[in-house]
This record gives C-alpha cells, sequence and structure tokens, in this order.
C-alpha cells in the first residue's frame, strides 16, 4: 500500500512539472500576471448640462415710432357679409315678350331672301330670324358653324357691326361658341329687335358686317342698302 501511494505521488508531480513546462513555453505564467496588474477602467464622465445664459437686450426702432406710445389693441366685432349665390337653373323672364305668329316670320324671311338677290355679289351673307334668345334675356346670337369655320375669325375677337345709317356697334365674337356675345344686346336694344325680325348680315370685312333689318310687322326699315 505504501509503495502504489508513492508511485501516484510521483505521477502526479511529474505531471505538474510538465504543465508548468508547457506554461511557460507558451508565456502564460507572464499573461496571467499581466491580467491581474492591468489598471481597471476609468468610470463613464456624465456630461455637464449645458446651461443657456438669457439676456435681456434692447429692440431697436425707428426713430420715427421710438418717441411714440406703443399701440393699444383691441378686439371688434366684424359683421360678416353676406354674398349672394347665383341660382342656378333660374329661369329667365320672358312674359313681356311677344311671339311673332309663323306667317309673320315666313313673311319676314322671305322679304329677307328678296333683299339678299339685291346685294353687291362677293360678300359672304346670313340671314337669321330672331328667336327669345336673341331678343330677350340672355341675348346671345349664335352663327352657322359653317359659315364662321370659312369667314370668321379662328378666335376671339372684336365685330363691328353696321347698320343702315352708318352707325357702327362693336361686339364680341367667340370662336368656340361661334357666336356673338358682348355687345350684341346694345345692339338689339338700340334697333328694338323683336321676335321674328329677319337680320341679314353681310361680311364686308374681316371683322366687320354690314347688318339689314327686316322687320316681322311688314315694315322694313332702312332697306336703302338693297341695290
Amino acid at each position: 500500500m505504501v509503495v502504489a501511494k508513492q508511485s501516484y505521488e510521483d505521477s502526479r508531480r511529474k505531471r505538474v512539472e510538465e504543465n508548468k513546462k508547457r506554461m511557460e513555453a507558451l508565456n502564460l505564467p507572464l499573461l496571467s500576471q499581466a491580467l491581474k496588474t492591468s489598471p481597471k477602467p476609468s468610470p463613464t464622465k456624465q456630461a455637464k448640462p449645458r446651461v443657456v445664459q438669457k439676456q435681456l437686450v434692447v429692440v431697436r426702432r425707428s426713430t420715427r415710432f421710438a418717441n411714440k406710445p406703443a399701440p393699444i389693441y383691441k378686439e371688434v366685432a366684424v359683421d360678416r357679409v353676406a354674398i349672394p349665390r347665383r341660382i342656378l337653373g333660374r329661369q329667365r323672364n320672358l312674359s313681356n315678350l311677344v311671339l311673332a305668329s309663323p306667317e309673320a316670320i315666313a313673311e319676314a324671311d322671305e322679304k329677307a331672301e328678296k333683299l339678299v338677290l339685291g346685294l353687291p355679289p362677293g360678300y359672304p351673307i346670313l340671314t337669321r330670324s330672331m328667336q327669345p334668345s336673341h331678343v330677350a334675356g340672355g341675348f346671345w346670337l349664335g352663327l352657322p358653324v359653317d359659315f364662321c369655320k370659312l369667314n370668321l375669325p379662328s378666335r376671339d375677337d372684336v365685330m363691328t357691326l353696321i347698320d343702315e345709317d352708318g352707325d357702327e356697334y362693336p361686339t364680341i365674337y367667340l370662336a368656340r361658341k361661334r357666336g356673338l356675345s358682348g355687345g350684341w344686346k346694345g345692339f338689339a336694344v338700340a334697333h328694338h329687335l323683336v321676335h321674328g325680325d329677319a337680320v341679314v348680315f353681310q361680311l364686308i370685312g374681316r371683322t366687320t358686317f354690314k347688318v339689314y333689318i327686316i322687320r316681322v310687322n311688314g315694315s322694313e326699315e332702312g332697306n336703302n342698302g338693297a341695290n
């Protein structure tokens, strides 16, 4: 038993010696010593809060207002302005419009055709029988599409209407809508146009119409323009 115990101690001592030699060969004792003596990391420094200093400064003012007292503001009640709205679909007042009979309209158109035959050739001519919208309400005079495409400007322009007395009336021609708008009302009112009157337009210039009126009631206004 004593011999076995001694042999065990000898073998253990040999293993310890061998391990020391291996550690020395790998410099492990020096590394272990270095780790023990390495300084501890310093704790993280806390940032100090930024202190903002406030100073009162004198505000520069214009010399015109420097010596004047500060303005005093107070609330003032303001009444809302009522804006009238346009009523869509409102009917035009045509109650006072007198409508001509079909026979009277046909007679006026026939006289207009005779007048056209006596006018000088070489000028484009169109005849319009006055409808309620031409002489009342909106006062809009639509023109034939083909006539507009062939003879009138392709863009909005001012068309001058010359009556048989030589008086001129400027009107606005709307190319896209093919008709006379602004200014036509003034011409219609000045010449007392009514439903059924036949109006002859003779294009004597690029933007100038010579106008002849045949009354639906049988009388003719200024028929001296016909030859």
